[in-house]
């Protein structure tokens, strides 16, 4: 009977079936920084891409889950846009919260402040529900209490993400622009 052992074979380095994928090197060996600085670069774009690609998708998830039901109003005011343009503007401000969010997740944030990830999420909760809410459940009521929860924690994120990144709080500023707008077109779908 033939010993298993026997058939095992000792892995070398210098056998061309189990060598490693080259890298590039330099003459000491190492990578160089060049290419280093490149790699981190590329898991930058990668986690940038996420941070923002989540929340937009969600998003976009809400708003296929929401109605697309017309406003409720009769005579609608000239300064409410269509419904298409708020429901791009919703999603163009939830890329601006998912890149405001990945600058302070780069700072390491989110472990430097424990309030800053649940804040963002209760805002990024909040934002998904505000559609289905409104033009789902046609529920403005609702809906405008939505918006001032939304209001709330962007302020929350606004000030907690000046602390780690001052520009982060910046891309804040016209999202917080935007929910107040949509509180107000709230407001008219309540008293319409």
């Amino acid at each position: 009977m033939d010993n298993y052992s026997d058939h095992l074979k000792q892995r070398r380095a210098d056998d061309p079936t189990t060598a490693a994928v080259p890298t590039a090197t330099n003459k000491s060996g190492y990578r160089s920084k060049k290419d280093m600085k490149m790699d981190m670069a590329k898991r930058g774009l990668r986690s940038l891409s996420v941070a923002v690609a989540i929340p937009v998708s969600l998003h976009l998830l809400a708003i296929y889950a929401g109605s697309s039901d017309p406003y409720r109003i009769g005579s609608k005011p000239f300064w409410i846009p269509p419904l298409w343009a708020l429901r791009l503007t919703c999603i163009a401000s939830s890329f601006l919260m998912g890149l405001a969010a990945w600058l302070v997740w780069v700072e390491g944030g989110f472990h430097k402040n424990q309030m800053a990830l649940p804040i963002y999420l209760a805002q990024l909760g909040l934002s998904l529900i505000w559609d289905p809410i409104v033009f789902g459940a046609g529920a403005p009521w609702v809906g405008l209490i939505v918006c001032m929860g939304m209001f709330g924690a962007m302020i929350g994120c606004s000030r907690v993400f000046k602390g780690v990144n001052p520009l982060a709080a910046d891309l804040i500023k016209p999202s917080l622009a935007w929910v107040a707008f949509l509180a107000v077109v709230n407001l008219k779908l309540v008293f319409h």
